[in-house]
């Protein structure tokens, strides 16, 4: 009697990418010619957009994070354990407590990282307290009991450098401090700051623009082409490589993003240790049977749940094709959409791709919405918030939610200039 050796896919990371790969494989890799592993350090899921809402009150912590185990299949193993480094040519992993895993294809959905520790003057005593961040669980709880105790002054939203996670959010954040600041009484008695690297509000252009109008619009003063080379926490003030300074009396900062260690360690990234991949296949341009999805990848696109979520779409069907010995014929495209928060109970859309500035019109369905692009609206922050649950029920578990995964031209107009 033969017995055939299973084959082996072994993802690293159990966050958004990886624990959408591993649930819609399980379904489709047949259990006795395939074992599927996932890697990750800790049992902890956060749904990390709702990280932007503890600060002012509008999430409860517990309503953000689950366990990992409830979220990944019973016949998909999960191992909690930290990787050490990942051999490509042994096509083996190496965990810190010594154990080592093989694979016949490998997926890094190992994400990225908020990394104070490469600024000077970011970490030391006044760390998420008068320096907050809400890129993190602690921080954003921490956050929220530095504005409860805010009583007016200088609160600076800063960037440290891109790429980062959601984009957006630094934006977001600013436009819901000025409602919780009105909210509050202490909007006038604060001065609200938006410091980034960028020479406008956002990335694409067009975007920027109308954002930059909102910021305009709500008085917040904008502070462009701003690269922090460090931060006096005595003094508090950001200080620039071109020696601007900018005070603050509770900063707010998005720090330097990078991805994880190990990536380092096995030679398998850049300088911000993202693999670098072909960014329609999201195949890593050095080990064809290694792919990077989610964050972990260097995709010339927004680091973002939506990126995630499209590109682990394309993957799936051309991992399938791969494993036949066919070629993959999908193709992602850049895909990404992001609903930012406005204030007032008003939130716009942003839908793009690699080669397609933000447009005008109507999301999901053509004319019908019910959600505007590039505009705001209180269908838009109701769709905002719709998501969490769609998150946990749908795009977790591999479920379809309805969206392509190629950007849409139907019923959608060029911005208005």
């Amino acid at each position: 009697m033969t017995t055939t050796t299973k084959k082996s896919l072994v993802v690293l990371g159990a966050g958004t990418a990886g624990t959408m790969v591993a649930n819609k494989l399980r379904h489709r890799l047949p259990r006795t010619e395939w074992t599927i592993t996932v890697v990750d350090k800790t049992d902890i899921h956060d749904y990390q957009p709702g990280y932007l809402f503890i600060p002012f009150g509008l999430n409860a912590p517990e309503q953000i994070r689950r366990t990992k185990h409830a979220l990944i299949g019973d016949d998909v193993e999960l191992v909690l354990a930290e990787v050490e480094t990942v051999d490509p040519e042994a096509r083996t992993v190496t965990l810190t407590d010594g154990r080592t895993l093989s694979y016949d294809y490998l997926v890094i959905a190992s994400g990225t990282t908020p990394r104070p520790d490469q600024t000077p003057g970011m970490l030391g005593d006044e760390w998420h307290r008068s320096v907050g961040e809400f890129y993190t669980y602690d921080g954003a709880v921490a956050l929220r009991d530095q504005l409860r105790a805010f009583a007016g002054g200088r609160l600076v939203v800063h960037i440290t450098e891109l790429p980062f996670k959601c984009p957006v959010a630094p934006l977001e954040f600013t436009f819901l401090a000025d409602d919780y600041l009105k909210g509050r009484g202490i909007r006038e008695r604060t001065e609200l700051v938006f410091v980034t690297p960028l020479d406008g509000a956002f990335t694409k252009p067009v975007a920027s623009r109308e954002l930059g109008h909102l910021l305009k619009e709500k008085g917040v003063v904008v502070e462009t082409d701003f690269m922090v080379e460090s931060i006096d926490q005595e003094r508090k003030v950001l200080i620039s490589y071109d020696e601007r300074e900018v005070p603050y009396d509770q900063l707010v900062t998005i720090p330097l993003n990078m991805g994880a260690d190990f990536v380092a360690r096995s030679g398998l990234g850049d300088d911000l240790n993202y693999v670098p991949v072909d960014k329609h296949t999201m195949q890593s341009t050095a080990h064809p049977e290694i792919f990077a999805l989610g964050d972990a990848g260097n995709l010339p696109t927004s680091k973002a749940g939506s990126v995630a979520h499209f590109s682990v779409e394309v993957f799936v069907e051309n991992f399938m094709e791969l494993i036949a010995g066919k070629p993959m014929t999908h193709s992602f495209d850049g895909h990404a959409n992001c609903f930012v928060e406005s204030g007032g109970g008003k939130a716009l859309l942003l839908d793009f791709n690699y080669d397609t500035e933000p447009l005008m019109g109507t999301f999901p369905l053509p004319k019908v919405g019910p959600m505007t692009l590039l505009k705001e609206s209180r269908a838009n922050h109701i769709g905002k918030l719709a998501f969490r649950h769609i998150y946990w029920n749908l795009l977790l578990p591999g479920r379809p939610v309805g969206l392509p995964s190629a950007m849409s031209m139907t019923g959608k107009i060029p911005a208005r200039t």
